[in-house]
């Protein structure tokens, strides 16, 4: 059995924090399954835009698919377990960041396409894991002095920014899914709407553990609805393989370019801020004491699983923000539930016909499943602005202005589509990118360097406090 952190409790006994929970098998599978659930779409879309835009086959893609979800499943572990001094030792799920599809459409394309076009990519990926990994093992005196470009007004305006730009995504799935041929059809708002709704009455009725399986039973509601009316298609399961593998550089040795190496090496300074939010956000939601080596630990596992993704025939990874606004809906605060999460990831990598069963839920319902989810997302970041003095103006240019330049994308394409260099595009044309690169930028400039801080001690608890030495917790063991 696991051994898990141990603290003292109000009246002096011996207490486990809810973060290191080890809850009942049953419950685990059940809570990790929906995890799953309301990550799926995120985790598979990134491969199916790339692989559909490098003009890959059907079968390559379902390739992409399953190595995706494979090593989303092992470095979900590895975060959310951990593994030495790898890994955040908290409910984060770990899934390919959105921020990287652009530049690697650019990057495979200015190489030709197709696997071609994968080789180069891959190669800029594991350059670029492996730099996030070093970065993170900076000593601790110049760790801090770099996090000191994170305060709460620049991590509270990202995670606010993802939830924003991330909404339109859900609301686009509610919608039937971009390029489908009933896109905006009222049918595809109903169900997405239904899904909503069922989701909230079972929040609204207050039974803890209908609402931290609300996501989970409104998808599957969801899903039984629309195959009973002949929305919901499982023909693509037979037609899937029981079994398949991923093996390491599966399209042959990567190819090292020092451009594409450069794009993405910004590609993860953005999602090390990402990371650093979502850190932040889910301590402060299960009551947890993040501090730098947290942080630290976070980030080390980003770019061990970005190169890994690399290898794997995958892509960069980041913390998910999606299932940040799950664990704040459940209130289940378990890492062990993103451990049994990253389980059923891998399995699912390894058999297409299972994972054949999830894609068949309705876009329109996943669409609104996860709006809901984006909109928690969003107050996450809220919440964590709630910290800072926003009647200091230069607070709130900061936060204002990141959010203008967040919608500037989304608000005015033709910008970059038809205005901008080909490979700048690449690489601005994404709001979590403007957003975050402005957030960092004007309280630079606002604000200067500031002391490195540590999120406030009213977050935890005082009874679930960590030792005053701030030692991490140890590793679960077997």
């Amino acid at each position: 059995m696991a051994r898990v952190a141990a603290r003292l409790s109000a009246n002096g006994e011996q207490s486990t924090h809810p973060v290191d929970e080890v809850l009942p098998l049953p419950q685990l599978a059940l809570y990790g399954f929906q995890h799953v659930l309301a990550f799926y779409a995120g985790a598979v879309i990134v491969p199916i835009i790339v692989g559909g835009a490098l003009g890959l086959t059907t079968e390559q893609l379902v390739y992409l698919i399953n190595a995706d979800l494979f090593t989303c499943g092992i470095a979900s572990i590895v975060q959310a377990w951990g593994i030495g001094r790898v890994g955040a030792r908290l409910p984060l799920i770990q899934g390919v960041t959105f921020t990287a599809v652009s530049p690697m459409i650019a990057i495979g394309l200015g190489a030709g396409g197709k696997t071609a076009g994968l080789l180069v990519i891959y190669g800029a990926v594991i350059t670029a894991g492996l730099a996030t990994f070093a970065f993170a093992w900076l000593p601790p005196a110049a760790f801090r002095a770099v996090m000191r470009l994170f305060p709460p007004v620049v991590t509270g305006t990202v995670i606010t920014v993802l939830g924003i730009v991330l909404i339109p995504v859900g609301l686009n799935d509610a919608a039937g899914g971009l390029g489908s041929p009933d896109f905006g059809d009222p049918k595809n708002f109903a169900y997405a709407g239904g899904t909503m709704l069922f989701i909230l009455v079972l929040m609204k009725l207050g039974k803890p553990f209908l609402s931290s399986i609300a996501i989970l039973l409104g998808l599957v509601g969801g899903t039984v609805l629309a195959f009973v009316l002949g929305d919901a298609k499982f023909g693509g399961v037979g037609d899937a393989d029981w079994i398949g593998i991923t093996t390491p550089f599966h399209y042959g040795a990567p190819k090292f370019q020092w451009f594409p190496i450069l794009l993405m090496l910004i590609v993860m300074l953005i999602t090390m801020v990402e990371t650093t939010g979502d850190t932040y956000a889910v301590g402060d939601i299960v009551g947890k004491e993040v501090d730098s080596e947290t942080v630290a630990r976070a980030l080390r596992a980003d770019g061990a699983a970005t190169a890994l993704g690399g290898i794997l025939n995958s892509f960069p990874y980041v913390a998910f923000a999606e299932n940040v606004g799950l664990v704040r809906m459940t209130k289940v605060k378990s890492r062990f539930v993103v451990v049994a999460a990253g389980v059923f990831m891998i399995v699912l990598g390894m058999l297409p016909k299972a994972a054949a069963v999830v894609a068949a839920v309705p876009h329109a319902v996943l669409g609104g499943a996860a709006t809901v989810m984006f909109a928690m997302v969003a107050l996450a970041g809220i919440q964590t602005l709630a910290k800072v003095d926003l009647k200091e103006e230069k607070n709130a240019l900061v936060v204002g202005v990141s959010l203008a330049f967040a919608l500037l994308p989304a608000t005015v394409p033709v910008l970059f589509k038809e205005h901008m260099d080909a490979d700048l595009s690449s690489l601005l044309n994404s709001g979590v990118t403007l957003g975050a690169s402005a957030a960092i930028v004007l309280n630079l400039i606002f604000n200067g360097l500031g002391r490195a801080t540590e999120p406030p001690p009213a977050v935890i608890p005082a009874q679930t406090a960590e030792a005053a030495d701030g030692e991490a917790a140890p590793a679960p063991t077997a």
